[in-house]
């Protein structure tokens, strides 16, 4: 998994008020990943487009929203590790062009705004949801696939 079991629980309740059981824990990894490596393929565009073989975080297709979600996250001072992240997006196919140092050191605290994009849009979608179901997971599922 992108965030351990415990740690990815721990921050659905800190960020939403959220039980997450253990069943879900793999969609919802699966899930930030699929949308962690959605952001590099479009990033690597932004580079190509640009015609650089490097990706920097200027190429990151973060609105606004993702932005302040990202520091919100960094603000948690949470920590999640580097090593998992870097291990899951290899089981991608390999982009074209290679990520900057700077990049590379983002992709944790990227997982961790997508996670609290994931658990803040819950609420949204049901404020009362304390331990949600696979309809509240599905109907995420389809709000990130429109938005990100």
């Amino acid at each position: 998994m992108i965030i351990g079991a415990s740690r990815m629980q721990h921050l659905f309740r800190r960020t939403a008020g959220i039980n997450v059981d253990k069943s879900d824990l793999k969609r919802i990894s699966d899930l930030i990943s699929d949308k962690l490596h959605d952001l590099l393929i479009m990033a690597e565009r932004a580079a190509a487009a640009n015609g650089r073989d490097v990706i920097t975080e200027a190429d990151l297709p973060l609105t606004a929203g993702f932005q302040r979600s990202l520091q919100a996250f960094r603000d948690l001072n949470e920590e999640i590790e580097l090593r998992p992240v870097l291990e899951r997006m290899a089981t991608y196919p390999p982009l074209d062009r290679t990520l900057s140092a700077e990049v590379e050191a983002m992709l944790p605290d990227l997982a961790g705004a997508l996670l609290l994009i994931m658990a803040r849009s819950l609420k949204v979608l049901d404020p009362k949801v304390e331990n949600p179901v696979s309809e509240h997971f599905d109907r995420l599922e389809a709000l990130l696939e429109l938005t990100l």
